[in-house]
């Protein structure tokens, strides 16, 4: 069956890379994304919305419009998420606020909007792209890890509340994957094969996760690469 499917941080990494795949299989796909500048996605299934989730106040009346002109949305893809580590006194008030409002605030906004209309569906799907960092708490990652923490308790609570009337909750928490996540991280993945996670892989988690039958929920998946390796990065002089 091929579905209208809403997918945030569509221009970069595992939402670029979902969106991709969802689009070679046939279906409609309504990308959001700050801007679609570095990618050109011509498929004329694809609907791109540029906008900025990390401001909120514009959230609420942007939502609203994409669910009024896409009633037949069926299911979300929350990839949107950006990385910010380091002690937490080096953080600011401000780094706090941004980074916990982009991986977690923008994700509920949209799914109180857009819960209403899915729940009027026999069969609906919430996609949550969390990280290992929902697992446990890890030095220098008090504010990311708490961002993913937030989002894999309301994937929770959200399964119970949506259980009743067909709306499937799932939560997938990758290792490190090899994207343009780390570009302006101090870390990035070992080199070797088996130190990551390809994007290609967490969107055929995705595919995996939609084709099961509407009576079969998977809750949570959990994706690791063979061999956990941390590069850091050298400055350049």
């Amino acid at each position: 069956m091929k579905r209208s499917i809403l997918v945030t941080g569509a221009s970069s990494g595992i939402g670029l890379e979902t969106t991709r795949k969802l689009l070679s299989e046939g279906h409609h796909v309504i990308g959001i994304a700050r801007g679609f500048d570095r990618v050109k996605i011509g498929n004329p299934n694809f609907n791109p919305v540029s906008l900025d989730l990390s401001q909120l106040a514009t959230l609420p009346q942007a939502f609203s419009k994409i669910c009024r002109e896409h009633p037949e949305i069926s299911a979300l893809i929350a990839c949107a998420g950006q990385g910010r580590f380091g002690m937490l006194e080096t953080f600011s008030f401000e780094q706090i606020k941004n980074l916990m409002d982009l991986n977690f605030m923008s994700h509920a906004y949209l799914v109180k909007t857009l819960m209403p209309q899915l729940k009027q569906l026999e069969h609906s799907d919430l996609i949550f792209i969390g990280s290992e960092a929902a697992l446990e708490g890890g030095q220098q990652g008090t504010i990311y890890c708490a961002s993913k923490f937030a989002l894999r308790g309301f994937a929770q609570s959200l399964r119970k509340e949506g259980a009743k009337s067909g709306v499937r909750v799932t939560m997938i928490n990758p290792g490190m994957v090899k994207t343009p996540f780390f570009e302006r991280l101090h870390f990035k993945p070992g080199p070797a094969d088996e130190n990551y996670i390809e994007a290609r892989d967490v969107a055929q988690t995705i595919l995996s996760v939609l084709k099961m039958r509407p009576e079969t929920v998977i809750d949570e998946i959990n994706l690791s690469p063979l061999k956990k390796v941390i590069a850091r990065k050298t400055k350049e002089k």
